[in-house]
């Protein structure tokens, strides 16, 4: 993502201290989202683990909820995507498909001071090409277990065997993320309102502040 928008698509601005840092489109986006892979992965549980299985009782209905949840997942993303509503998030995916100089130097952390980071950090791009990944393996892998008659019984094992595994990482990969967003009231505001404090862009993400506002950010360094 290399470029922020305001509501209306328009270019991110400074207002009262406050830089936009995620749209409409990119927080519905967000949140239709998370309420998607939480109910996958309540009910992957509730399917895979039999104590908790038997006291939800309803096995047909959660695994129907399950299946039904995983083939809507890729809906919210296509429509976040098409047409001009869709612009910042187009951004954002390809500012997350690019690592810079400042980005390596950040994992090194006698050199992460140092780091101008842009929009995201190099911990942000990896989990989001993880989580997207295994949202992709997750919805192939879960047909296969689901319409398994056209495919070998080879098949069917090695999805079963993916299925169960990278729903585990996503798991723990989710986990992490709550944690952390807890932990940072700032990113968390940004996701709720879409702002964040010009103050913090210019010490966390000083190559993303100057290009949004076009004001230097001096010796602003990152915080992690």
């Amino acid at each position: 993502m290399t470029a922020d928008t305001t509501d209306t698509t328009e270019p991110m601005q400074a207002t009262q201290a406050t830089i936009v840092r995620f749209d409409r489109t990119e927080r519905a986006l967000h949140w239709v989202n998370a309420v998607l892979v939480l109910g996958l992965l309540a009910t992957g549980l509730a399917l895979y683990a039999g104590p908790i299985s038997t006291v939800i009782g309803r096995r047909p209905l959660v695994k129907a909820v399950h299946v039904w949840s995983g083939l809507l997942l890729p809906v919210p993303v296509i429509v976040a995507l098409a047409g001009r509503w869709g612009a910042a998030l187009r951004a954002d995916l390809a500012t997350m498909n690019r690592w810079t100089a400042d980005d390596r130097r950040w994992w090194r952390r006698s050199a992460r001071r140092g780091a101008r980071l842009g929009k995201f950090n190099p911990g942000q791009k990896l989990n989001t090409a993880f989580v997207g990944g295994s949202l992709a393996v997750l919805l192939g892998t879960g047909i296969v277990m689901r319409w398994f008659e056209p495919f070998p019984d080879t098949w069917r094992t090695g999805a079963t065997f993916a299925h169960d595994w990278f729903a585990f990482g996503l798991g723990l990969a989710v986990a992490a993320h709550v944690v952390l967003a807890l932990a940072d009231p700032v990113s968390l505001r940004a996701m709720r309102r879409g702002t964040v404090p010009v103050g913090w862009a210019r010490r966390n993400r000083p190559r993303w502040h100057e290009e949004t506002t076009g004001m230097p950010s001096g010796d602003a360094r990152d915080d992690g």
